[in-house]
């Protein structure tokens, strides 16, 4: 298969989107980036269209038809009637005109090869003996039915593509001729590479565009209808069926979007359907709801009635090639990966958390429907355990509840209304709380003084390790406050340093009684100093009149 599809991985953001809207789940993940699996993918363009990071790119052919333009054949374009609705306003003259001056040597509408197509389908319809034919229009739907329901090939009309009858009519006219096929499609850019010679390029209407506006080319606004061109309705739902003769004995069904198209095959294996001409598109709308229309053109209502307007009542003219010439081969293509053991896959599931069948909730987050199927893709080596975001969330509160029941220090969530939104037991303890449901939901005020959180939330301004006391509780909290504007939450942080404050006033006591006790100690000290003085002193003076005395008696003799 043609590598149509390509991807930037530096834009691939790990959404999963692409896995969520991918109908066969043809994308692995490795390394947080989204791959897309060649062989089981369908080409429907889906992850193309919903991509929010525009990871997913179609494969350019500009300068390939720039080459074929340079070379000396004729290059002839084979201009899907899609065009109609992509381009407001303008009709097949003015997308030739300025084609050409693109240097291309004609354009016509892939309009005429469907009109081969469709009586092909009238005549066999008509002369052979069927009981279901599936139309073989659409390239994703002829790979939706190679890949995955192989049984029902049988009913696929083998029949060739509109555009690959009108590029061989092209082709007859101009032997010398190259073709480009211009449309909304993806897949029509492998259909050209895998079947021949009939189509030698593909360009979507983005790339023509892109094209034309690099050269200054302007569409001139002008439609041109014409009575014969009923097969212009062929890239809207139902379009074949309004151009084709019903046969009587059959039911003539549409069928548009890949999930009602495999759901109409499943009715069709189980044998509930029979004389049935099924139309089949993968796209809701048909070729106007494309993937690349889808993407930058997407109005259902308007496209239809634009290419309503610009379809005629009869038939194009063409000369109808033999049915042989117009014969298409469709054959199994082989893409399935083994099917791991029931042992394997529960093995994986018990690792996502998932012990039980209540536990698989199949939410689809993921991008697989169903819990088992996503285990399936990781034995595979298509997913990873990660990508399950019940099994994330878990583990991630898990963890974090982990934290927060055994973490020492108190822990309470308030919202932005000052409601307590989570308490754990160290807080509670702290305010002799018993249960968190009994506080859970109510004001804090409850429970706490209101003023520290509602200055932090006024301010703008966090308090960090502010001591406080709280005598409704008699103990002393260290807190820190903070506001979480990506949560709108506040959370305050509480320690307990009531046996700190504690020992701190103990020892603010002790040191206390020492000081009184010295201090007392120090004026009994000086009083005993003061009275030994005085007794000093008295006896000091006596002494000093007893010797005068003596001196005296001595100096008289």
């Amino acid at each position: 298969m043609a590598n149509c599809l390509t991807l930037k991985k530096s834009n691939c953001k790990n959404c999963y989107k692409c896995i969520r809207h991918c109908p066969v789940k043809a994308i692995r993940f490795s390394g947080n980036q989204a791959h897309i699996i060649g062989n089981e993918c369908i080409l429907c363009g889906q992850c193309f269209v919903v991509c929010p990071q525009n990871a997913k790119e179609i494969t350019s052919e500009v300068e390939k038809v720039k080459v074929l333009l340079q070379g000396g054949s004729p290059v002839i374009v084979s201009l899907a009637p899609s065009f109609a609705a992509n381009y407001d306003g303008v009709g097949i003259a003015s997308m030739r005109d300025a084609m050409q001056k693109l240097g291309f040597y004609d354009v016509e509408e892939t309009a005429i090869g469907a009109a081969i197509v469709k009586n092909e389908y009238e005549r066999m319809l008509k002369e052979d003996d069927r009981d279901i034919v599936i139309s073989s229009c659409c390239h994703s739907i002829n790979l939706l039915i190679q890949k995955y329901y192989p049984t029902e090939l049988k009913y696929l009309a083998d029949v060739v593509s509109p555009m690959q009858a009108h590029c061989m009519d092209i082709k007859q006219r101009y032997p010398t001729a190259k073709t480009v096929f211009v449309g909304p499609c993806v897949a029509k850019k492998d259909e050209a590479e895998y079947y021949g010679e009939a189509v030698d390029a593909v360009l979507t209407f983005e790339e023509l565009t892109e094209w034309m506006e690099a050269e200054h080319i302007q569409l001139r606004s002008e439609t041109d209808v014409t009575a014969e061109s009923r097969t212009r309705f062929f890239p809207t739902t139902g379009g074949i069926l309004k151009s084709m003769e019903q046969e009587t004995g059959y039911t003539y069904i549409a069928v548009d979007g890949i999930e009602n198209c495999m759901s109409a095959l499943e009715d069709i294996k189980s044998g509930k359907i029979h004389k049935c001409f099924i139309e089949m598109s993968a796209c809701v709308g048909s070729c106007i709801g494309g993937p690349v229309m889808e993407k930058y053109h997407r109005a259902p209502i308007k496209d239809y009635l634009a290419i309503a307007n610009y379809a005629g009542a009869k038939d194009f003219d063409v000369v109808q090639p033999e049915s042989v010439k117009l014969k298409k081969n469709f054959s199994f293509i082989e893409h399935r990966l083994p099917q791991p053991t029931e042992t394997e896959i529960c093995s994986i599931l018990r690792q996502m958390g998932k012990v039980k069948p209540s536990d698989e909730l199949n939410c689809g987050s993921c991008g697989y429907n169903t819990c088992r199927d996503k285990a399936i893709a990781i034995c595979q080596g298509k997913a990873e355990i990660s990508m399950c975001l019940p099994y994330l969330k878990d583990k991630a509160e898990s963890f974090s509840d982990t934290i927060v029941k055994n973490t020492p220090n108190g822990l309470i969530v308030l919202n932005e209304s000052y409601e307590v939104q989570q308490i754990n037991e160290a807080a509670r303890k702290i305010m002799n709380i018993r249960s968190a449901s009994d506080i859970l939901g109510d004001q804090v005020v409850r429970i706490l003084d209101p003023s520290a959180f509602m200055s932090v939330m006024q301010t703008g301004r966090d308090i960090r390790d502010q001591r406080v006391y709280l005598a409704e509780y008699n103990r002393y909290v260290e807190q820190t406050i903070v506001h979480d504007k990506d949560s709108r939450m506040l959370i305050g942080i509480m320690r307990d340093v009531t046996d700190e404050e504690k020992e701190r006033e103990k020892k603010e006591n002790i040191s206390r009684q020492t000081i009184e006790v010295a201090d007392k100690v120090v004026d009994k000290q000086m009083r005993i100093v003061q009275e030994i003085a005085s007794l000093l002193g008295e006896t000091a003076a006596e002494t000093k009149i007893a010797l005068a005395k003596l001196k005296e008696s001595i100096t008289d003799e």
